[in-house]
């Protein structure tokens, strides 16, 4: 029987595994600023090429062999779910008309986690108490925060999201898919990592589309977006490698907690790094949507 794990090696675990969390919160400033000189589409294929080489550098991939041992759910399921979620995210960043409707995208994608559970009780796989529900109403309250500003005019917010109409829809493809991703890969997944197989399979993807695009008018390169390419490659691989590791080996309970902060620390540091200052509206909907996350989060707490 093996020894349980030390108080020091799960804490160890579980500091590797809110890594994940910076990782994904830097994502979307580097994946807006890789796509304007490389394209929506070219920018996209390039960052999962290197991410997917990443991963196959540190943990290597899925040997064919290998596959047999994975649920079809999981191997085929899960993994076309992970490359349209991941398509549908990084297209969306870089459709964006500007920098400043990149910031409302990469929120969109943040209703994520309020959605994970929502889809965890619907479909019986989590407990929730009723404030499960005001949780979820502070999200959308929040959302409507950044798409409507200062004031809430329904209108206004449809022809604000009619302005770009793929990648909003985009952005809302994205945060329905990672929740259904990852409650199909808790049930189906059977201890098994495919990640950096499913990037390979995003990247393929992408580069087909590309092609069949004609190349989208060119990539434009220079030190400066090789750089960022790198970064933001690498950045995405490590992030689901710490993630993978500490929910293995950490305390799940303060990594999903924190997880809940990410739409802050992202709207934060991509407006840093892009350059935008968004209005007062825009911030008041990130706090709205991550107090509702937690209050979701919340609701499930002692409630099996």
């Amino acid at each position: 029987m093996l020894p349980a794990p030390s108080s020091a090696h799960v804490g160890r675990a579980t500091a590797i595994g809110l890594v994940a969390v910076l990782c994904w919160s830097c994502t979307v400033g580097l994946m807006r600023s890789v796509a304007e000189p490389l394209g929506a589409v070219g920018g996209a294929a390039m960052l999962y090429t290197v991410s997917a080489v990443c991963v196959a550098a540190v943990r290597g991939l899925p040997r064919p062999s290998q596959w047999r041992a994975m649920h079809p759910a999981y191997l085929w399921g899960c993994g076309l779910m992970f490359a349209v979620y991941e398509i549908c995210l990084s297209l969306a960043i870089g459709l964006a008309q500007d920098r400043a409707q990149a910031l409302e995208l990469g929120l969109i994608n943040y209703l994520w986690p309020s959605l994970t559970i929502v889809l965890a009780v619907l479909f019986r796989q989590q407990r929730a108490r009723w404030w499960l529900w005001p949780g979820v109403l502070l999200c959308l309250w929040g959302l409507t925060r950044v798409l409507g500003g200062d004031a809430l005019h329904w209108g206004e917010m449809a022809g604000h999201m009619r302005s770009n109409p793929l990648a909003y829809g985009l952005a809302f493809g994205a945060a329905l898919l990672w929740p259904c991703y990852s409650l199909l890969a808790r049930r189906w997944g059977g201890g098994h990592n495919a990640v950096g197989l499913f990037l390979v399979w995003t990247a393929l993807a992408l580069w087909a589309k590309w092609l069949w695009m004609g190349g989208e008018g060119g990539m434009h390169w220079s030190g400066a977006v090789l750089l960022q390419l790198l970064a933001v490659g690498a950045l995405t691989a490590m992030g689901y490698s710490c993630w993978e590791h500490g929910i293995q080996h950490g305390h799940l309970a303060v990594m999903a907690a924190a997880s809940y902060f990410t739409p802050v620390f992202s709207a934060l540091l991509a407006s840093l790094w892009l350059q935008v200052q968004p209005g007062w509206s825009f911030w008041q909907g990130v706090a709205l949507v991550t107090l509702g996350s937690l209050v979701c989060w919340g609701a499930t707490r002692r409630a099996g």
